[in-house]
């Protein structure tokens, strides 16, 4: 590394890290005052609030990365330009480009840890939030497992079939207090199996009721036929209308999965939810597609926001500086608002996922390559911009 690349490097970690972690304090505060509240009346233990904001530190990260390598960028090139370094530098035969390149490879190396963290971790800070918060209500030393769910309710529309399960441990596909009740075409309850426990076993693809009832009704939901009673643990064979399981599309992950929230999924979760549910609509699975790809387009937002700071943050005047730091966050929060936007298209299905996810990114990134070229070319720059 050249002597003047560890300058400029020097001049941009100084405000970076000073700025990163002035966000991360913002953002530990904001949301220590939303729930400071339920700490108090909890009287939630050091440790316990610890874990929480452990829990919330990769999601708390992911967002401020991006505002704190803006920010640094504007401040340290400015800086450097006012007092005439910038032009020095050109002056010595180094383009704009061969200038900054030191700070995209910064760009780059910020985008790997976002990624990581996106990847799988700040969702799960996402998944984690209630299940905390929840926790410290309750005074509980430990939170619920996430491969246990307790009172759930799950309908699968393509069997037509409605399960409540007292307690679920996708783990090990075993299932507590279950009542599976079948539904005719009219959408009329006509049968329903109660058991104390039910084992789901992968290799057979059968369903296996404990100490169960079957139950028939009418169209007005009375029983009728007898109720059949059995003691022993069963394998059930046969014909659908006779008890059988092995024909049976649901599997523990399946009856999981209607309870479980998009944007909180991991790249693995999503990936799995969408194979596990594929015969689902193209609306239904809209959202997890959507953020399957938002995963992976976030991160990249740590690089092209320095094409939009680099040429902004290399002025001559304090006049343009107080322009160009708020023309940069004009474009920032454009771009956050164009996120969430296509986000909520996204997962409505009105655009597809691709598009909701990558749309952004892209017109960050060709509004940050044209001032970067006019900057490179000193070529003068949109009055919207700059009035240097």
């Amino acid at each position: 590394m050249r002597l003047l690349d560890r300058y400029v490097l020097r001049n941009f970690l100084e405000p970076f890290l000073l700025c990163f972690a002035a966000f991360l304090g913002i953002l530990l505060i904001f949301d220590l005052n939303d729930n400071l509240g339920d700490f108090i009346e909890a009287k939630a233990k050091w440790k316990q609030i610890g874990v929480y904001y452990l829990h919330q530190l990769p999601h708390f990260t992911l967002l401020s990365l991006p505002l704190g390598l803006l920010l640094a960028l504007l401040y340290s090139l400015s800086k450097m330009s006012r007092s005439n370094e910038i032009i020095s530098m050109l002056s010595s035969g180094r383009s704009v480009i061969r200038l900054l390149l030191p700070l995209f490879v910064c760009g780059i190396m910020a985008t790997g840890g976002c990624l990581w963290l996106n990847y799988e971790h700040a969702p799960q800070s996402e998944a984690l939030r209630t299940t905390d918060i929840e926790r410290i209500k309750k005074g509980e030393k430990k939170a619920e497992s996430r491969n246990e769910l307790t009172a759930h309710l799950s309908r699968d529309r393509m069997t037509k079939r409605i399960w409540f399960i007292r307690r679920m441990r996708s783990a090990d596909n075993q299932l507590d207090d279950v009542h599976i009740t079948q539904l005719d075409a009219d959408g009329e309850p006509a049968t329903r199996w109660y058991a104390q426990n039910a084992t789901f076993v992968p290799r057979d693809k059968k369903w296996v009721l404990n100490f169960g009832r079957e139950v028939h009704l009418d169209k007005e939901g009375d029983v009728t036929g007898p109720i059949e009673d059995w003691s022993d643990p069963k394998k059930f064979t046969g014909a659908l209308g006779s008890r059988s399981f092995n024909t049976w599309r649901e599997t523990p992950y399946r009856l999981a999965s209607s309870s479980m929230e998009a944007e909180q999924l991991s790249v693995p979760d999503l990936r799995r939810y969408i194979q596990f549910n594929s015969d689902f609509s193209t609306h239904q699975l809209a959202p997890f597609r959507t953020y399957l790809q938002h995963r992976w387009a976030l991160p990249l937002t740590c690089f092209t926001v320095i094409f939009i700071a680099a040429p902004l943050g290399i002025v001559f005047s304090r006049r343009a500086v107080l322009a160009s730091v708020a023309s940069s966050l004009f474009i920032f929060f454009g771009y956050i608002f164009m996120m969430f936007l296509f986000l909520a298209l996204g997962k409505g299905g009105h655009v597809p996922p691709i598009v909701a996810a990558w749309t952004p990114n892209a017109v960050l990134f060709i509004i940050g390559a044209y001032l970067l070229f006019l900057r490179s070319t000193n070529r003068e720059m949109p009055r919207l911009f700059s009035r240097n």
